[in-house]
């Protein structure tokens, strides 16, 4: 029983010591930044919903979604845009009240398409929407914006946002003749920031409004509005 006390007081003793040992020990010199970054690019992939809808001209003389579908498909074709970036989006419907008409028909009820549209510039849609019969374009819109090379730009912003971090606490460092050690710790701010990604439904049906004869309406070479990506990094580096 004796030796077994004796050898408890002895663990006891050594574990005090250890604590107090590791207690003493000088804390690590640190200093603690936020970096941020920002970029501004021209979207590649816009989004441009379309719809047609039927119409009549006069009593008699219907203008149908068939010949409207047609005129927008040539002119998607003649801009060069392939097959697959123009799908349809939806179809509707609606019945048409005609006054002069005592008894409905089938023929009252009138359809409407929309049509999904991927391009990578605008600069072909004033031609496009140009050679479709104007009374019968609904509604166009942008429905989005973005880049085929989203990722790779996200990759750059943070990577020039940890960069700035770094480069804060050097000059901060060399304020007080200190200089930077390793990095301890990196965190990243789930703050990604991609402006006019999906902007509000512009009416563009002006477009359509073909005031030039024959050429339909010139392509216009203003660029669409540009997204901007943003990022933030909080990074502890050591004090040599």
């Amino acid at each position: 029983m004796k030796r077994l006390t004796v050898l408890l007081m002895g663990l006891f003793m050594t574990a005090t010591s250890f604590a107090q040992t590791t207690d003493n020990k000088p804390p690590v010199k640190k200093i603690e930044v936020t970096g941020t970054a920002e970029m501004e690019i021209t979207p590649d992939e816009i989004t441009i919903n379309i719809t047609l809808r039927e119409y009549y001209k006069n009593k008699t003389n219907k203008v149908g979604i068939t010949t409207l579908e047609a005129q927008l498909q040539k002119a998607v074709q003649d801009a060069g845009i392939s097959k697959e970036n123009f799908t349809i989006g939806n179809v509707f419907g609606y019945n048409y009240d005609q006054w002069w008409k005592k008894k409905k028909t089938t023929e009252d009820f009138l359809a409407r398409k929309q049509y999904v549209l991927k391009v990578n510039r605008l600069d072909k849609i004033n031609g496009i929407l140009a050679a479709v019969d104007e009374e019968g374009i609904e509604s166009v819109n942008i429905a989005s914006f973005n880049s085929s090379k989203m990722e790779e730009y996200r990759k750059q912003v943070k990577t020039n946002a940890l960069k700035a971090a770094k480069a804060k606490a050097e000059y901060l460092l060399s304020a007080i003749d200190e200089k930077i050690g390793g990095v301890i710790e990196i965190q990243e701010f789930n703050n990604d920031q991609y402006s006019d990604i999906r902007p509000e439904a512009a009416n563009m049906r002006m477009f359509a409004k073909a005031d030039a004869v024959g050429a339909g309406v010139p392509d216009s070479n203003i660029d669409v509005k540009t997204i901007k990506i943003r990022a933030e990094i909080r990074a502890v580096f050591g004090i040599k």
